[in-house]
């Protein structure tokens, strides 16, 4: 409800994350394009602060210039953070235009989200209902190796991230993910609006449509 009135989201959030606790479930708030970042961020740091902090965390992208800001202030509070490359179409004033500078941008954020869930050793817990502090999102080859890398690095149990992906894309990867002892989390959209959905998000950037395929085939 976002769009419609930032204190009915807020509302409606704050009922969410009750219902979340009670039943020790964690909820990801996600984000969206650039122009809804703020509002999202403001109703999810009051909404945070009322003692849901074990049970909710936010999404951010990898392709904005304002997100190693955005991620350093939540990090300071110890938010748990789900890093993605980012899927809508931004001017280049607010967004790396090169997809080299969205990976190098990715990886640095990794870095700094590792670093940190070394500092706070915020593990997944209760059966992977809670996720630890980093989900890095993604499913470039290049990235998920460049995160084991680092945690190889500064030897961080593998339990302090998960990864996290599309169901039926790179399924390989996931298994591959959860043989070395990672936790993956998959992703599924569900209920009667699943269609209207997904082809929403190939339709807000082009180049959504052949990552799709491309990692389709790639799984069989």
């Amino acid at each position: 409800g976002l769009v419609i009135d930032e204190q009915i989201c807020e509302q409606n959030l704050v009922r969410i994350l009750q219902q979340a606790r009670e039943k020790g479930i964690f909820v990801r708030v996600d984000m969206e394009d650039s122009q809804l970042i703020d509002a999202t961020l403001d109703v999810f740091g009051r909404v945070i602060s009322q003692g849901f902090q074990d049970y909710a965390g936010i999404a951010l992208q990898a392709y904005l210039y304002r997100t190693e800001e955005d991620l350093r202030a939540l990090l300071a509070n110890g938010i748990r953070i789900r890093l993605c490359k980012g899927a809508y179409k931004e001017p280049r004033t607010l967004a790396y235009p090169k997809k080299r500078s969205v990976d190098e941008n990715f990886d640095h954020l990794t870095d700094l989200l590792l670093e940190k869930s070394l500092e706070l050793n915020l593990p997944v817990g209760q059966g992977g209902k809670i996720p630890p502090l980093p989900a890095i999102a993604t499913h470039d080859l290049a990235r998920v190796e460049h995160a084991l890398e680092q945690t190889r690095v500064i030897n961080l149990d593998s339990t302090c991230l998960e990864f996290q992906m599309l169901h039926g894309i790179r399924e390989d990867l996931q298994a591959d993910l959860v043989n070395k002892g990672f936790p993956v989390r998959v992703y599924v959209p569900y209920g009667q609006e699943w269609y209207p959905y997904f082809v929403r998000r190939l339709a807000e950037r082009p180049a959504n449509l052949w990552f799709f395929i491309s990692n389709l085939l790639r799984t069989k």
